[in-house]
């Protein structure tokens, strides 16, 4: 099966990293994709950037929960979250083409032009630590 993570690094835009989500959603709906193309947002506080990456795959999980319940609450002037949105592309074999293009199409389009982008392939190291970190997120 052809997997591809794209990992793209919003900063502390949030609403790029929003507009990023909404096109996403619209994708899948118009292309009727399903669970072929799944996004999920990875936040953590700005200030705690500095701490060690042992710890950081355990601690976005909770950050992105805490600020789930914080902006149903109202509190979004809390402090600035750092915002990494992963999208994951999940093709069978025999769509190579469709997930190509994909691939292509994605880092052009306009909200994640301006985002810091990293693609991982299945086939890539880091790709089995970077997809159990994706299933970790809500």
């Amino acid at each position: 099966m052809a997997q591809s993570i794209f990992v793209f690094d919003f900063g502390t835009n949030e609403e790029a990293a929003q507009q990023a989500r909404h096109k996403v959603e619209g994708w899948k709906q118009g292309f009727r994709l399903g669970n072929k193309m799944t996004i999920k947002f990875d936040r953590e506080d700005a200030a705690a950037e500095g701490d060690g990456l042992e710890s950081a795959p355990a601690k976005p999980a909770k950050k992105s929960a805490e600020k789930k319940s914080a902006e149903k609450k109202g509190d979004g002037a809390e402090g600035a979250t750092h915002v990494r949105v992963l999208v994951r592309l999940d093709f069978s074999d025999h769509e190579r083409l469709s997930h190509q293009r994909w691939l292509d199409r994605i880092p052009a389009e306009e909200p994640f032009k301006s985002a810091k982008a990293e693609t991982v392939r299945s086939g890539d190291p880091e790709h089995p630590k970077l997809a159990e970190r994706f299933d970790l997120l809500d």
